[in-house]
């Protein structure tokens, strides 16, 4: 794999995803929302939400699943909103909606924004992060179409469905919490796929033999099947505690539904009845929270980091290097793709050359290295 893979300069990167979105209509401000969202993945080393994403949202928009936004607010009260997004572009919905949370957040000391109708909003952090940046803490969760089963099933009925928190620190780095509620998703079997590897034991589960499965490439395809599906945190039964990631999955996806009066569950498969292609109408919800209101940013700062160093500072077992807290690791990622840029695997490049060449954007004259 490493002798295929090439760096790319984060502002080209940036520029091209952006570029591409305007190529399939979105406005600017949308287009460039767009290509943040996927560039702090990749900054973050976030890989499976970042570029090798970009032709996931490409065929969307050309077959009509992600339109152009046009969200409406269809409830507005003072710490609270709820949005439909008209399926639109779903980086877009949640930035405006996490912006008006922390608006509200700053006169109400909560805000909390739901969405429906929405489409797939990118790497969940950003979020949080963009509350952080105005003083606040972050958290939020989506729903998506069907990939995990519960406890003790076999069949996909719900989504990755992950529960994240941004917390300021007053630290280098803030405390950002930004995962699945299933072991992994369906980006890091793409890329296991894209690398021709095998996924770890015990991740996905066969529908028909109960049995854990390892082969990515064909995974992929048994998906749309529902012949397989992931596993929540824990894996499967109880004995290692796979229904607590089940349980705080049901809790997003309550939370991205039902106060919206949003889809759910098998709804969020992006087909009817008979199986045509509708689409995928997923949910969020975004929640501000000003520190001011209580005892004060500086004490919530302080006190934060000061858990987070406790953390970090306890007795380590034999062997092992480090204890790392939320964030720390995509903290030293970032450092480290500023330097080098972000890594293109062979086929990721081969997409980019697709794209650029199908909307003939001629000013990039990659050059992977």
């Amino acid at each position: 794999m490493s002798e295929e893979v090439s760096y790319i300069d984060m502002s080209t990167l940036h520029n091209f995803m952006k570029d591409v979105f305007m190529g399939l209509g979105y406005p600017e401000e949308q287009a460039k929302i767009s290509a943040d969202i996927l560039i702090e993945a990749d900054v973050r080393g976030i890989t499976s939400h970042g570029v090798q994403r970009l032709r996931y949202y490409y065929v969307r928009v050309k077959s009509n699943q992600h339109l152009v936004t046009d969200f409406k607010i269809i409830k507005d009260e003072a710490a609270t909103a709820v949005i439909d997004g008209n399926h639109g572009n779903g980086h877009y919905i949640s930035y405006k909606a996490m912006k008006i949370s922390i608006e509200k957040a700053k006169k109400y000391g909560i805000g909390m924004v739901v969405v429906r109708n929405s489409t797939h909003y990118g790497i969940a952090g950003y979020y949080p992060l963009m509350a952080i940046k105005e003083g606040c803490l972050g958290i939020t969760g989506t729903n998506a179409r069907p990939a995990v089963a519960p406890t003790f099933g076999g069949e996909p009925v719900y989504g990755t469905n992950p529960l994240t928190f941004g917390f300021p620190t007053d630290e280098e780095f803030p405390f950002v919490l930004d995962c699945a509620t299933s072991i992994i998703q369906r980006g890091k079997v793409e890329i296991a796929a894209r690398n021709n590897t095998p996924l770890p034991d015990g991740v996905v589960i066969d529908r028909e033999t109960g049995k854990t499965r390892t082969d990515a490439a064909q995974l992929l395809k048994d998906f749309v099947d529902n012949k397989a599906a992931l596993l929540a945190l824990g894996g499967a039964g109880e004995e290692l505690s796979g229904h607590k990631g089940y349980g705080y999955a049901t809790v997003v996806e309550i939370l991205s539904a039902a106060l919206q009066d949003g889809v759910f569950l098998k709804d969020l498969s992006g087909l009817d009845d008979e199986g045509t292609k509708v689409h995928f109408r997923v949910g969020h919800f975004f929640i501000a929270i000003d520190p001011s209101f209580f005892m004060g940013f500086e004490i919530f700062k302080a006190i934060a980091g000061n858990i987070c160093r406790g953390l970090r500072n306890s007795d380590k077992v034999p062997d092992a290097f480090r204890i790392y807290t939320a964030g720390e690791k995509e903290y030293e990622a970032e450092k480290i793709v500023r330097e080098k840029g972000v890594p293109l695997s062979k086929s990721i490049q081969e997409d980019l050359i697709f794209m650029r060449d199908e909307l003939k954007l001629a000013k990039y004259n990659f050059s992977f290295k």
